[in-house]
Parts: structure tokens; sequence; C-alpha cells
């Protein structure tokens, strides 16, 4: 969808602020540009919808080269969102919303219809904030108006300027759980452009780390965190990558292990290895049960399990199984097929949970699948 061929963004003084670029990005893609202050990150975004034009090489939108295209033109094709949000302050919600549609010639009214279904998609109710002004919103309302005005004209590429860089940590995490759910829903080819790597690995599909005007490294994020290109890199994404790369690692059924089982309607075992998994007539989980409660009470399983808090769909991040374990005090995460009640699958456990850290990174590293990583343990003598 966007291709970068030897782009080059030198300016008058001799600052060169993009040296030589050249990439491409996938249809549907999300990637974050990532780096300190200075590197070229926003000015690589900025050549993209011409805001800044380049020195040199060629840039292409599914195909174009967009230094043939009416900047005008090609800025209306292309969402974009900045941290200042930039609303109009004397315009409405729904009428700045409804803004670009309205520009390109749609009816008002059928702009303010997309603009309504837009608002309601981020998250807004239409009938309780369309009416409302700039000022009279969150910060993290105004984003998420800001976002929903980039949209409104149905724009195959989307530009997002560090969005929720002026928002609290809380909100911010918010904003970015709402955004990722709306890019599986719009699939919108993204540049997203932060300073903070933590938001850059947890939203991209693939993270480009600039140095000063070039691209150290453009990889998939757990690739990043767990196989460094560089020194640069490495220093850049920190000492605790490896605690970073929990929120990129995903649980797979490798990594579970098959704890004892017993079912509801069972007589409690005589006997029980420390604890068993409680399941129902369909396999779903329904708790657990200790091996004391099994030796001094009397009846079936149903009267005496508990219910497991701690439990989790295969597929969710290491770092939310982590979370759980601290949340829940708990010694081990049941993992189900699916979010909320499912089929029970198996149990994570702490030294599951770092087995299946140090598998992805060695995969990663060698390139291969990770059940075909064989971990070194270290001898207990």
């Amino acid at each position: 969808m966007i291709r970068f061929e030897n782009v080059t963004k030198r300016y008058a003084d001799g600052t060169t602020a993009v040296d030589d670029l050249s990439f491409e990005i996938a249809e549907g893609e999300l990637v974050t540009l990532v780096g300190p202050s200075g590197c070229g990150k926003t000015t690589t975004m900025k050549m993209v919808n011409r805001l800044i034009e380049p020195t040199g090489g060629r840039i292409f939108i599914d195909g174009d080269d967009i230094s043939a295209v009416d900047p005008v033109e090609l800025r209306r094709r292309i969402g974009y969102v900045i941290q200042q949000v930039g609303l109009f302050p004397h315009k409405t919600v729904l009428d700045n919303t409804a803004t670009v549609p309205h520009l390109l010639g749609v009816k008002r009214a059928t702009a303010r219809a997309r603009a309504a279904e837009l608002l309601d998609l981020v998250g807004l109710d239409p009938s309780v904030y369309g009416g409302r002004y700039p000022e009279q919103l969150s910060g993290g309302q105004r984003q998420r108006v800001g976002v929903a005005r980039a949209l409104a004209a149905d724009p195959p590429v989307l530009l997002m300027d560090e969005p929720f860089g002026a928002v609290d940590p809380v909100v911010r995490e918010r904003l970015q759980n709402e955004f990722l759910a709306l890019q599986k829903s719009v699939r919108k080819t993204v540049l997203f452009v932060t300073h903070d790597i933590e938001e850059a690995v947890r939203l991209g599909d693939r993270i480009a780390v600039y140095g000063q005007g070039t691209i150290e490294q453009f990889d998939a994020p757990a690739a990043v965190l767990g196989a460094p290109a560089t020194p640069y890199v490495a220093d850049f994404v920190g000492a605790d990558r490896g605690l970073k790369r929990l929120s990129v690692t995903p649980i797979e059924p490798g990594d579970l292990e098959q704890p004892p089982v017993v079912h509801l309607d069972d007589p409690l075992p005589a006997t029980l290895p420390g604890w068993a998994v409680v399941l129902d007539r369909e396999e779903n989980l329904h708790g657990w049960i200790s091996a004391a409660q099994a030796a001094t009470a009397k009846g079936t399983v149903r009267e005496h399990a508990r219910r497991m808090e701690a439990r989790l769909p295969v597929g969710a991040s290491l770092k939310r199984a982590f979370a759980t374990m601290l949340q829940y005090d708990a010694g081990w995460v049941a993992v189900i097929d699916e979010e909320g009640a499912g089929r029970f699958l198996g149990a994570l456990t702490p030294a599951r949970l770092h087995e299946a850290l140090r598998r992805s990174t060695a995969a990663d590293a060698r390139d291969i699948a990770r059940d075909e990583v064989e971990l070194e343990t270290v001898s207990g003598r």
C-alpha cells in the first residue's frame, strides 16, 4: 500500500532529517515509527501526505507516485490524527467529524449520518456528544473525535502523530485498547508515530526503530525485543525488553501443563497430588479443588469445588497471564479456548510462562517455530 524508494529529506542548512529510506507497508498493516525526538519519524510520516516534500526519492500509495497527485486532493484521501487533535472550536462534535466528507462534496445530511456512525464506533454516543463543542469534552474524548474525523471519508491510509501522548496513562491505555479494537474492524493502513517503545510494541504489526534519519530495524515487535539488530536498538528498547516481550508473546497450547482433572458429579477422590481442575460434562472449566478438601470432606466434587478466577483464553499475552497471576495471587492460570466460559485446555504455571518466553525469543532469533525450539536446562546437581 505504501512504498518508500530511496527517500531523503535534506534542509537548506545541510541538516538531513531522513536519509535514503526504502521500505514497504502492506495494506491493512499498522506500522509504528519509534525513536527519540529529532530522529526523522514525524518527517517520514508528513512526507506521505506532502506536508513536507522529500528532497529525493519517491513515495507510492497503492502504486501511485504521490508527487503526481494534487496535495490537497491527496490529503483529503488520507486520515490524519495529531496529538493536539486540531478540532474546530466553533463546530459541534458532529460537524467536526463530518468536515472531510462535506469538503469532498457529500451532502450535509449524509455526512452527518456517517459522522454519527463513526462517533458511535469510537465509543461516543452521538445523541449525547454530537451537539457538544470541543471545549466540553475531556482530552480522551477529543482524541476519539479526532480518530472519528480521520476515518470519516473512509481513507485507505491513516497517519497518526503521537495521538495519545497528551493524555494521562490510564486514559492512554484505554485509548490504545479502543484503537486496536477499532483497527480490527476497519483494517486501515496505518503509520503511527510514537517515542514510547511500549506503545510501539503494543500497537504495531511491525516496528520501525529510528536512529538519526535512518531505520535501524524494521521488524515484528517480538523480533525487535527478542533479537535487536544493532547495539543501538538493544539500548533503545531497554534492558527490560524481556518484560516488554511478554506483551507480544501469546499463550500457545504447547505452553500448557495438563494437571489432574475431575468432574462436577464425580465423588470426591481419596487422594490428589496437590490440586485438580474441575470441569463440567462438556469439559468446560468450572473451578478447582484442593487435596486437603478431597481428603477431609464427603460428597461430590460439585459440593466443594471453588471457582477459578485466574482464567484466560488461549492466545492472550504472557503479560496478561502474569498480571492475572498477581491479581489473584494464583500459582497458575487456567487457559480455555475462548473468552469467558470455555473448554479447558491446560494450566499455565510460572515455570511454563518462563519457558514460553524463552522459546519465543529463541524461535525469532533462529527463524523457526516455537515448538521446534529445544531449551537447555540447568541441572540442579
